[in-house]
């Protein structure tokens, strides 16, 4: 696997984010779905980075500056055929260092509350995160699970 940072050009992305969209609004009622189309996630303060394994996209993940100590992560995806083969680990692994590095104290993250993001909830609990508030521009919402993490350096 080869995480490298994406401009969000290619066709092998737009298509990796436009299936995650759909899935979203597929499995969460509308005013709910918090993910970001293509052209919001171009937006100055978030980083994007995909997955390859050689010439496969197999996943992508971003990063949002909040403040310049707290960061958000977005956009988390992997590929169908990619799933339960670490590469959502990776991503956020690879946030998680570059969350540090710019050296934000705090990093949060919204999912769904469904059944379908159950893998999500885990991933993250099993990183550290932990059941918050919602933070930033986020409204309390029953189908919205905040998690944070306090980052520690060294």
């Amino acid at each position: 696997m080869e995480i490298r940072p994406d401009d969000l050009r290619g066709s092998e992305i737009r298509a990796l984010l436009d299936d995650h969209l759909r899935h979203m609004h597929e499995i969460t009622p509308a005013k709910s779905v918090h993910a970001l189309a293509l052209d919001d996630l171009r937006n100055p303060d978030i980083s994007v980075w995909t997955v390859w394994d050689g010439d496969a996209l197999i996943g992508c993940g971003a990063l949002r500056e909040l403040s310049p100590t707290e960061g958000e992560i977005k956009s988390m995806r992997t590929a169908g055929a990619h799933r339960n083969r670490g590469v959502a680990r990776a991503m956020l692994n690879h946030i998680l260092d570059e969350a540090r590095r710019r050296g934000y104290r705090r990093l949060s993250l919204e999912t769904g509350s469904m059944a379908a993001f159950e893998p999500a909830r885990r991933l993250y609990a099993s990183a550290g995160f932990e059941p918050c508030g919602p933070f930033g521009d986020y409204v309390d919402d029953p189908n919205s699970v905040f998690m944070t993490k306090v980052l520690q350096f060294g």
